[in-house]
Parts: C-alpha cells; sequence; structure tokens
C-alpha cells in the first residue's frame, strides 16, 4: 500500500519561502499523477498543483509564478517551492496521489492522501 509522507512545512514571514518534499514508499514508483493541495482553517481542500509522469504541470490560479511543483522519479520525491509566501497561503499542506493515470490536472480526483504538514506565514 502506497504511503506519502510530507515535509519541509514551518513557519516564516510574508514575501519568505519554502519547499516542501513528499516521500512516496509502497511505489516502485511515484504515481503517474502527483499533486499538491492546501486546506486553511476553516476551510474546505483545495488544489494547489499537479504533475504528470513526464513533467506536465497544472496550477491554481491563486499561485501561478510563485510555487512551482516537481518531481524526482528515482528517488520517488514530490516537490513543491513556494516563494512570495503571503499570510493566504497559511494552511496544511498535503500531498497526493491517484490510482488512475487519467486526468492528472482534475484536483476531484485524487484519492491517496499524506498527513499533510503545516506551513504558517506571518505578516
Amino acid at each position: 500500500q502506497v504511503q506519502l509522507v510530507e515535509s519541509g512545512g514551518g513557519s516564516v514571514q510574508a514575501g519568505g519561502s519554502l519547499r516542501l518534499s513528499c516521500a512516496a514508499s509502497g511505489y516502485t514508483y511515484l504515481g503517474y499523477c502527483m499533486g499538491w493541495f492546501r486546506q486553511a482553517p476553516g476551510k474546505e481542500r483545495e488544489g494547489v498543483a499537479t504533475i504528470e509522469a513526464y513533467g506536465r504541470t497544472a496550477y491554481a490560479d491563486s499561485v501561478k509564478g510563485r510555487f512551482t511543483i516537481s518531481r524526482d522519479n528515482a528517488k520517488n520525491t514530490l516537490y513543491l517551492q513556494m516563494n512570495s509566501l503571503t499570510p493566504e497561503d497559511t494552511a496544511i499542506y498535503y500531498c497526493a496521489t491517484k490510482s488512475s493515470s487519467n486526468y492528472c490536472d482534475r484536483f476531484s480526483t485524487y484519492n491517496i492522501w499524506g498527513q499533510g504538514t503545516q506551513v504558517t506565514v506571518s505578516p
């Protein structure tokens, strides 16, 4: 059974940067579709970015130009580089994948989740 473990969260001031990592185990390779999601206090979980096995990416409008998703298939690791952070980016960030290889950019189709890592951005 696949397990996803996020790391790299923490506290940062507005304008700062963080890099999240997600290590996948139980696979011989990362899932074809991988994504990052987040859930802010009192809000529903939302999609942030997705990436296919061969590198095609998709981003939520709110993070375009600031966040970059990437993957290292040899290391079974997913990354999210977050720059120019604002307090509105404060949330628990989740790594996710799904059992199918279709429609990687459809956030609603993801069904395998990590436990999350907290990101807090102060003014």
